[in-house]
């Protein structure tokens, strides 16, 4: 039981995920390293956290649903590519070995393990005054606040 637990809360962490939303015509991808996964309200939910400087925030904000895809070890180069590649200066994808997959609502990638479709049900931007001190000083000194995200998983592919 520990051992799932601490899988659980390294998925994101250790594991990398692309964030993706948009559809055929439009979409983004990131690399994101946090999030978490639970229940609220009686469903099931992954949180993410975007920063409002980043390419794929716009499409966050344009759509009602996202995804989040894991993928193996053996993309780990591409998950870099694409976490230190904008989408504002070209086509990033294009520069990996994913081939992205389009669903009826969102956009995903063929490599993928596992994707959770999601549907946003709740996001607020964070407040910087009620962040400790230590997590300011590494994250928040140069960059912007994130936003953080809520997305019912109605779909685990």
């Amino acid at each position: 039981m520990k051992e799932f637990f601490n899988q659980s809360f390294e998925i994101y962490n250790k594991k990398w995920a692309l964030l993706t939303a948009g559809d055929r015509d439009d979409f983004n991808t990131m690399t994101i390293s946090w999030g978490g996964l639970g229940t609220i309200w009686g469903t099931k939910v992954t949180t993410v956290y975007v920063r409002p400087n980043r390419y794929t925030y716009k499409f966050m904000e344009s759509n009602d649903y996202f995804t989040v895809s894991f993928y193996g070890e053996e993309f780990r180069k591409d998950l870099t590519t694409l976490g230190r590649t904008s989408g504002r200066d070209g086509d990033k994808i294009s520069k990996t070995s994913l081939k992205p997959k389009f669903l009826d609502r969102s956009v995903t990638f063929q490599q993928a393990e596992i994707t959770l479709l999601c549907k946003k049900i709740y996001c607020q931007d964070m407040d910087l005054s009620s962040v400790p001190q230590d997590a300011k000083d590494i994250y928040y000194t140069d960059e912007p606040m994130h936003k953080m995200y809520i997305g019912k998983v109605i779909d685990i592919l």
